[in-house]
């Protein structure tokens, strides 16, 4: 097992976690720390423990064993609203009420920043109209989510989780029923919000675009973290056989320069 040590301090971490469903531990012991100010991106085999970490590290699934930190203090102390202003979660499956518009769902990333005393505001409505146009669904306001395509209400789903506006963002799998256009436009929204200083952590099934938009990539297989750092380091042909069992040649893009994948 690969572990990370965790500061006090860490924005994001988890320490000595294990998480699994009911009686399968997927995760049995991994201390890890999230970069801040960079795009952390989290790849691997199916169920080796990606989107499981993930949830842990949203509160959405709670570790029978270690912690997860954020800010410098244990999630489990904050509060549920304490929690959703500090960090936006797109859940791997997402699913909006009946009858409810683009709009409507959007608005709700606002509730975190709400309170008895001020239930909407100017502020909402700027936060609204950012998100809607960030991600190409200013169009789409009027329309119910029920009769979008699948691509479409995924970009409405992230739509509502920049509307919170958190300085964390967790992405399990933004790029699902998105075509290969949708697929980079929401990266680079990812990788844009990064250069504007929020730190953001995707899970991605798309090993090219991984190695293409992450400063920090992280490979897991069987719950642990076999291998991690900058793309180049990570992305090797050794590397991929030992998490993928893939046997390949890794070339440098030879505009960009992030390393590419050829299968053999």
């Amino acid at each position: 097992m690969t572990t990370t040590n965790a500061s006090h301090a860490d924005l994001l971490a988890g320490r000595n976690l294990r998480v699994g469903y009911g009686e399968k531990t997927v995760i049995s012991d991994l201390s890890a720390s999230i970069e801040p100010g960079g795009f952390t991106v989290i790849v691997g085999p199916n169920a080796c423990g990606k989107s499981t970490l993930l949830r842990a590290f949203s509160r959405l699934l709670k570790p029978t064993g270690g912690d997860v930190i954020l800010d410098g203090k244990a999630i489990s102390s904050y509060g549920t609203k304490e929690v959703a202003r500090k960090l936006g979660l797109l859940p791997q499956s997402s699913v909006a009420p009946d009858g409810i518009s683009v709009r409507d769902l959007v608005a709700r990333g606002r509730y975190p920043h709400q309170t008895l005393w001020s239930q909407w505001s100017r502020e909402d409505e700027r936060a609204i109209d950012a998100a809607l146009e960030r991600t190409s669904t200013s169009a789409l306001a009027d329309r119910y989510v029920d009769e979008l395509s699948g691509g479409q209400r995924q970009r409405v789903w992230i739509a509502m989780v920049l509307a919170q506006e958190t300085e964390l963002l967790l992405l399990d799998e933004p790029t699902t029923y998105l075509d290969i256009t949708h697929q980079m436009e929401v990266l680079r929204i990812a990788d844009e919000l990064r250069a504007e200083g929020r730190t953001v952590v995707a899970v991605l099934h798309e090993l090219a675009l991984a190695a293409r938009f992450a400063t920090d990539l992280i490979a897991m297989r069987d719950g642990e973290i076999r291998f991690r750092g900058a793309p180049a380091e990570v992305v090797t042909p050794e590397n991929l056989k030992d998490v993928f069992d893939l046997d390949c040649r890794v070339i440098g893009d030879p505009e960009l320069g992030h390393p590419v994948v050829l299968p053999d």
